[in-house]
C-alpha cells in the first residue's frame, strides 16, 4: 500500500538566503576580532600636570621651598647684632673726620694766636706792655681760649659720634627689617608654590579629562565599526526568520513513495486476514 508524505519546504529564494546567510556568517566568525582597536585606554598627563609635580616635589614643598629664605633672614640677623654694642658707631665713623678736626683746630690756634697778639700791641699802646694787666689779661684769654677750643673739639667729635650712632642705629633697623621680610618670605612662598600647584594641576587635569573623553569616543567608534558586520548580520537573520516563518506556512509538498517488496507482502497478507475474518 502506498504511503503518502507531506513535508513543507521553503520557497527557493529563502533556501537561497539561508545559504547566502550561513557563507557571510561563517566567514565573518572565522575571523579572529581585532579587540586592540577598542580596549580601554588612559590619557597621558598633561604639561601642566607635570609641571605641577615637578613643581611640587623641587620647590613647592619641603625645606627646599623655604630655607633659603630663612637662611637670609639669619644672615640679616646676624648683621643686626654687630651693629648694637657701645662700639657698633665705630664703623660709620667718617673717615675724614679726624683731618676735618685738624684743619678746624689749626684755624683756632691760628685765631687765637692773633688774640694774643692783640693784647699785646694794645698793651704796648697803652703802656703797660709787659705789665701786670696785661699778663692778667693774656691770661684770661689763653684761659678762655682753651676752653673754647676744648669744647670745639669736642663738639665736632660728639656730632661725629651722634652721626655715627644715628647711622648705625639705622642700619640696624634696616637689617632687623630686611630679616623679617626674609621670615614672611619663608612662610609666603611656600603657599605660592602650593597656590601655582593647585592652579596648573586644576588645568592640566581639565585637560586630561577632555583628551580621555576623545580616547573613549574614538574607543566606541572603532567597537561599533567592529561589530557592525555582526550586527548586520544579525539584523538579517532576525529578518530571514520571518519571511522563513511565512513561507513555510504557503508552501507544501506531497510524496508519495514507492513500496517496497516487503512493504506490499505485509500489505496483502493484512487484506487476506481482514476479510477471512470478515466471512467468518
Amino acid at each position: 500500500m502506498a504511503i503518502t508524505e507531506t513535508r513543507s519546504l521553503p520557497p527557493q529564494f529563502v533556501e537561497d538566503l539561508g545559504k547566502d546567510y550561513a557563507t557571510q556568517l561563517t566567514g565573518l566568525t572565522s575571523q579572529k576580532l581585532d579587540t586592540t582597536q577598542f580596549q580601554p585606554m588612559v590619557a597621558g598627563q598633561d604639561q601642566a600636570q607635570t609641571d605641577a609635580y615637578n613643581l611640587a616635589t623641587t620647590q613647592g614643598q619641603g625645606i627646599g621651598a623655604y630655607a633659603p629664605y630663612l637662611t637670609q633672614a639669619g644672615a640679616y640677623g646676624t648683621a643686626a647684632a654687630n651693629l648694637s654694642g657701645p662700639t657698633a658707631y665705630s664703623s660709620f665713623m667718617s673717615p675724614y673726620q679726624k683731618d676735618v678736626i685738624d684743619a678746624t683746630m689749626s684755624e683756632y690756634d691760628t685765631q687765637a694766636a692773633k688774640g694774643i697778639t692783640g693784647i699785646g700791641l694794645n698793651a704796648a699802646k697803652s703802656g703797660n706792655l709787659g705789665g701786670g694787666r696785661e699778663g692778667v689779661m693774656r691770661s684770661e684769654y689763653q684761659n678762655k681760649s682753651d676752653l673754647n677750643r676744648a669744647l670745639l673739639q669736642s663738639g665736632m667729635l660728639q656730632q661725629g659720634f651722634q652721626n655715627a650712632q644715628q647711622a648705625a642705629n639705622t642700619a640696624f633697623g634696616q637689617q632687623q627689617q630686611l630679616g623679617a621680610d626674609q621670615q614672611r618670605m619663608a612662610q609666603l612662598v611656600p603657599n605660592l608654590y602650593g597656590s601655582d600647584v593647585a592652579t596648573l594641576q586644576q588645568a592640566g587635569t581639565g585637560q586630561q579629562l577632555q583628551e580621555q573623553q576623545i580616547l573613549d569616543q574614538q574607543r566606541e567608534a572603532n567597537r561599533m565599526a567592529a561589530y557592525e558586520p555582526y550586527e548586520r548580520l544579525g539584523y538579517m537573520g532576525a529578518g530571514m526568520g520571518n519571511v522563513m516563518g511565512g513561507a513555510m506556512g504557503q508552501y507544501q509538498s506531497q510524496i508519495t513513495p514507492n513500496q517496497s517488496p516487503l512493504q506490499q507482502a505485509i500489505g496483502i497478507a493484512s487484506l487476506g486476514y481482514g476479510m477471512t475474518k470478515g466471512n467468518a
